[in-house]
């Protein structure tokens, strides 16, 4: 899987931005703290939930399950709106 060519990240300040591009089928704009940046960083390149998980584990130090779930919850609502290649 893989970010859509079709939205840009932004930051702004202490906030992420996921915006999307004219072409996307979404409109409204995605905002979330540093942990979204990260996230979206490494759906830049062609990647899967379990690398994207080992990633954020090898950087966080997270009660169990929580890293697993954040990025579950993540991918779920960028599948959603059309945000990923798969």
């Amino acid at each position: 899987m893989k970010l859509n060519e079709s939205f840009v990240i932004h930051d702004a300040g202490k906030d992420s931005l996921l915006v999307p591009m004219g072409n996307a089928d979404f409109s409204g704009i995605v905002k979330g703290n540093k942990t979204l940046r990260e996230i979206l960083e490494l759906l830049k390149t062609e990647t899967t939930e379990d690398k994207v998980i080992k990633t954020m584990h090898e950087k966080y130090d997270a009660l169990d399950g929580a890293i697993e779930r954040d990025v579950r919850k993540v991918i779920k609502e960028l599948q959603k709106i059309g945000a990923l290649d798969e």
